[in-house]
């Protein structure tokens, strides 16, 4: 099935066959709207119209017995209270096939890359299937992701789903960018989830680059937009990611961010009166952050597989933040970048001794795991001892395993640096690692 133009598609649908209860907006109060007389199911969408006779897209969120409660999933500007509301028929639609490779869309599968009619894209109903446990398959390879602190000291697997933590301003998004482009999987998706409009231009154009993106597909729903969209944007970028796996690919998932993600759930669940339990996050956000990371990884023996990266934002440099340790705790490890070692000009920021990889040991030959461990314990001994060596005070001879970290240092410091136009396979990181 061919779209000529997915929006007229969803929106133009046949009212005499498609509609199945009608009803009228009786309040709104903040980001919600209630509705009377509608008997629709939950998740699917509904239409309104404005003052000027615009159509506006609802979706179904909750409801307590007669009343029905909606959300937006673009602007409400111009809704008149009393105004009708009529069901679509079906639940949230998004476009997905190999057309969109190369292109951007936003929340709703809209493209806004200005390059035309999305093409050989079908339309699927969304849907969460449970995965038996039992049937994924084992984490064995490495993923090359072009990073050689990374390739060496936090080795990623296919299959595996990482965390980013990281505060504001200290290069994730260009970290995330070289990851895309330089990354050995098949295909890539990016979800960019409540970020500010000038960073999703600078991401796609300076960090993903035209090379990057032939092969990626990036799912767009910016800071501005509603809360909905940017949950059907995670969503979204997830299920495109499924369907390539289902058709044996390797897959880089790339969500940035899980933390939008979930102040977008916690708006919708206060909103629908829930109340508040960890710092204002109530405990829906902490059952549906799990179940989306769950669908990354692999599903079954003969399928390919998602490797997903997932960038938490440490608001204020916080590491105890409930959404980065929720992360922390279901995610199969997590790479910390730090603001003193981006200020110091150390690109990428690694903190190597906060950061783990715990599919590592299971991925890598003994002797990497060994030397990579070696590396770390270097590493460590020495920012223990930093300040001692710089003014002079340590003497050469007291610690070997410090005299040899001193000595080692400077190479060590050129193995977590790398340029953002540099990039290293896995055999290329292995020798540099070997040398040291």
């Amino acid at each position: 099935m061919f779209l000529s133009n997915l929006h007229e598609k969803i929106i133009n649908i046949d009212l005499d066959n498609q509609i199945k209860s009608h009803g009228e907006i009786s309040k709104l109060s903040g980001l919600m709207i209630e509705a009377k007389g509608l008997h629709v199911p939950i998740g699917y969408i509904c239409f309104t119209e404005t003052q000027r006779k615009n159509k506006i897209e609802l979706e179904v969120v909750g409801f307590n017995k007669e009343i029905t409660y909606l959300m937006p999933r673009e602007s409400i500007e111009g809704l008149l209270p009393g105004s009708a509301v009529w069901s679509s028929g079906f639940a949230k639609r998004f476009p997905i096939g190999k057309g969109l490779l190369g292109r951007v869309v936003n929340g709703l599968g809209v493209p806004i890359d200005q390059l035309g009619d999305l093409s050989q894209v079908e339309l699927f109903e969304e849907k969460v299937e449970l995965i038996n446990p039992l049937s994924r398959k084992i984490i064995q390879d490495p993923l090359n992701v072009g990073i050689k602190s990374i390739n060496t000291l936090l080795t990623i697997g296919i299959g595996q789903r990482i965390g980013l933590i990281a505060g504001s301003g200290v290069g994730k998004s260009v970290l995330l960018g070289m990851i895309s482009r330089y990354t050995s999987a098949d295909i890539v998706v990016v979800g960019l989830v409540g970020e500010r409009g000038r960073e999703i231009k600078e991401f796609i154009e300076k960090n993903l680059g035209a090379a990057g993106l032939k092969k990626s597909c990036v799912v767009v729903s910016p800071a501005d937009s509603p809360a909905l969209q940017r949950i059907n944007a995670t969503n979204y970028a997830t299920q495109i990611a499924e369907y390539f796996r289902a058709q044996n690919k390797n897959v880089l998932l790339v969500i940035d961010s899980l933390t939008r993600y979930a102040q977008s759930l916690r708006e919708v669940a206060l909103s629908l009166g829930e109340v508040p339990a960890s710092r204002g996050y109530p405990p829906s956000v902490f059952t549906k952050i799990p179940a989306v990371v769950e669908r990354a990884g692999f599903s079954e023996e003969n399928q390919g597989s998602i490797t997903a990266i997932y960038t938490v934002l440490a608001e204020g440099d916080d590491n105890q933040d409930p959404i980065v340790d929720a992360s922390r705790a279901i995610l199969d490890g997590h790479i910390v970048l730090s603001r003193t070692l981006s200020e110091n000009g150390h690109y990428p920021a690694i903190d190597i001794e906060r950061s783990l990889s715990r599919c590592m040991q299971d991925i890598v030959p003994t002797d990497h795991w060994h030397a990579a461990l070696k590396i770390k314990q270097l590493y460590a001994r020495f920012q223990k001892y930093q300040e001692l060596i710089m003014i002079g005070a340590y003497a050469s001879g007291t610690d070997p395993v410090l005299d040899e970290a001193i000595i080692k240092m400077p190479i060590i410091d050129n193995l977590l640096k790398q340029d953002i136009q540099e990039s290293f396979n896995l055999n290329q990181s292995i020798q540099i690692l070997k040398e040291i």
